[in-house]
């Protein structure tokens, strides 16, 4: 399908008005990347000025605590061991008691 003349008279006219909406679709990104820039930077400034929860130190704290309660690591160790076991004692006791499909997770439904 060839172009006429008469199409491209049409289409010179229009150029201008083509032009004028991919320049204010540019300025639109350029100033969307801009405020976005701005946003980041306030967030950051407010995460600077801002103070700061202190992070968790988790259980060694309470453990120390505990051995000097106690008189010392000796003492504590073999605690810890009867629990430890006692906790796997009991996970394999759990793990019995589980009734298990022997055909789960071995079949794929694609039916869908």
């Amino acid at each position: 399908m060839a172009i006429q003349p008469i199409d491209l008279q049409t289409l010179f006219t229009q150029l201008d008005k083509v032009a004028k909406s991919q320049a204010m679709q540019r300025e639109g990104q350029q100033i969307q990347e801009s405020i976005q820039q701005i946003q980041i930077q306030r967030r950051n400034e407010q995460n600077i000025q801002s103070v700061n929860q202190s992070q968790d130190l988790g259980g060694e704290a309470e453990t120390i605590k505990d051995e000097k309660r106690h008189g010392g690591r000796e003492n504590n160790g073999g605690a810890r061991k009867k629990q430890q076991e006692d906790e796997e004692l009991s996970m394999a006791e759990e793990e019995r008691d589980l009734i298990r499909d022997p055909a789960l997770g071995r079949n794929i439904d694609i039916s869908g």
